[in-house]
């Protein structure tokens, strides 16, 4: 059964920013196993911690309002997630601890207090805080998709994203929003890394994480890209295929290239056209080919004259 985060933290679907924050802090004070060794207590608290993780974030919460807890952790098209909801896969990092220490600005109403929720954990609030080891969070991973335009001139993308930062009083925190520019290089290649250093979630006790964008290509319409090389595909007759013809390519960059082939298309042929292609990222000025693949239609039958004929052709 789906979760309902909303019930869970005891507010109706309409509650504010505030109210939602009210009714963690009043619900996590209760329910903290420090508090509260009820069975059950420990559970309650980690559900509440998620609970308030989607809630909190209007990137999350715009997805689970839409599409649910299947929606948010088994992930969105990004054109179906309108105003800047979160597409990716939703993962829970499990700790509620962190979720009540950055809530609460890394002070801990139970001092003494040692995790009893996390078996792999044991991490006071208190008395370690400002000298302990501050650990980066995981870096947070997104795809980039891009054009093959995109690529062959460069371009300019922006994106906005959601964080939590630490306000000015150095404890409390509250989410922002900020614009990611990324200058796309002409002849980028597939699976390169954007690395943002640092600009995850603020905390107390943590170094934020690094935002990484990875490069994925757009379906084109008739090019695919190997390399810095562009395949087409054009689909031509058998009698084109023995007797000659020429293929028009529409290139990236607008222009009609009129291309003779006299050669006889067998099925492992290619036209390679030289500097058709895209750019390469370390010298834009050089370019990688256009390579023409064929696919041969043939005719699904012939009458007897016409096997004669071919059979006579053929022969010569």
């Amino acid at each position: 059964m789906s979760r309902d985060y909303y019930a869970a933290l005891e507010i109706n679907r309409n509650a504010s920013d505030a109210e939602i924050k009210k009714s963690y802090r009043q619900l996590a004070l209760k329910y903290h196993p420090h508090n509260n060794g009820q069975p059950g207590a420990c559970d309650k608290f980690n559900e509440l911690a998620e609970a308030y993780d989607v809630l909190s974030d209007p990137r999350k919460k715009a997805t689970y309002d839409k599409f649910g807890e299947e929606g948010l952790k088994g992930g969105i098209p990004p054109e179906a997630a309108a105003n800047g909801a979160w597409s990716s896969r939703y993962v829970y990092h499990g700790n509620p601890d962190k979720t009540f220490r950055q809530f609460f600005g890394g002070d801990n109403p139970f001092a003494d207090f040692h995790t009893a929720c996390r078996a792999d954990v044991n991490i006071g609030f208190g008395g370690l805080r400002g000298r302990g080891i501050k650990k980066q969070d995981p870096p947070i991973e997104r795809d980039l998709h891009l054009a093959l335009e995109d690529l062959f001139y460069g371009s300019t993308k922006k994106i906005k994203i959601s964080r939590r930062v630490i306000n000015e009083d150095g404890h409390a925190s509250s989410i922002k929003d900020k614009i990611l520019t990324i200058t796309v290089k002409p002849g980028w290649n597939e699976g390169m890394h954007i690395t943002f250093p640092k600009e995850g979630d603020q905390g107390p006790n943590n170094i934020p994480a690094d935002i990484i964008f990875t490069v994925r290509h757009k379906p084109h319409p008739w090019f695919t890209r190997q390399n810095n090389n562009l395949v087409y595909t054009a689909n031509i007759s058998l009698e084109q295929a023995l007797t000659g013809f020429s293929v028009e390519v529409v290139t990236l960059d607008g222009r009609l290239l009129n291309i003779p082939v006299n050669d006889i298309v067998h099925p492992q042929y290619s036209k390679v056209v030289t500097g058709e292609g895209m750019p390469s990222s370390s010298n834009p000025a050089t370019r990688g080919d256009l390579i023409i693949r064929f696919n041969t239609h043939y005719p699904e039958k012939l009458s007897a004259e016409k096997k004669r004929l071919l059979k006579q052709a053929l022969a010569l």
